[in-house]
């Protein structure tokens, strides 16, 4: 009879060890993601901005004049990730972006915002910025 008891005993606690260590709710164990999905997240701007990635200068000139990070100017040509469905007017009618993705542009020097590296996934740089901060369209 004694060991009768002691194994349910231990089926008592081995259960009641089971449903304290289930403090946290499914839904919140996976809320960490890995970094290969959060690489693959879509980016959708809102209103009349744009999602541009920035196109490197080279570190090296035709003279053979190496140029440090520090000293390089901020680049103005870039090509186009994403593109916002565009604002609205007065009346509620949405006005439609003249730009699409994969397009070259050239934009305003000190417009738009830095989207800090890392966000996308991989170490490129990144501007959000608006319509009308974009000069031209490459062709």
């Amino acid at each position: 009879m004694a060991k009768a008891t002691k194994t349910k005993t231990r089926a008592k606690t081995k259960t009641k060890a089971k449903a304290a260590t289930r403090t946290r709710p499914a839904k919140a164990a996976g809320r960490a993601r890995p970094a290969a999905a959060r690489s693959s997240r879509r980016v959708v701007p809102l209103g009349d901005r744009v999602v541009v990635k920035q196109t490197r200068q080279d570190e090296v000139r035709a003279s053979g004049l190496v140029i440090p990070d520090t000293a390089r100017e901020k680049p103005q040509l870039g090509q186009v990730i994403a593109v916002g469905p565009g604002r609205l007017d007065d009346n509620g009618k949405r006005i439609i972006i003249d730009l699409k993705v994969g397009d070259r542009v050239l934009y305003a020097k000190y417009s738009g915002q830095d989207v800090p590296r890392g966000v996308f996934g991989d170490e490129e740089d990144y501007m959000i910025l608006k319509e009308s901060d974009v000069l031209a369209k490459l062709a």
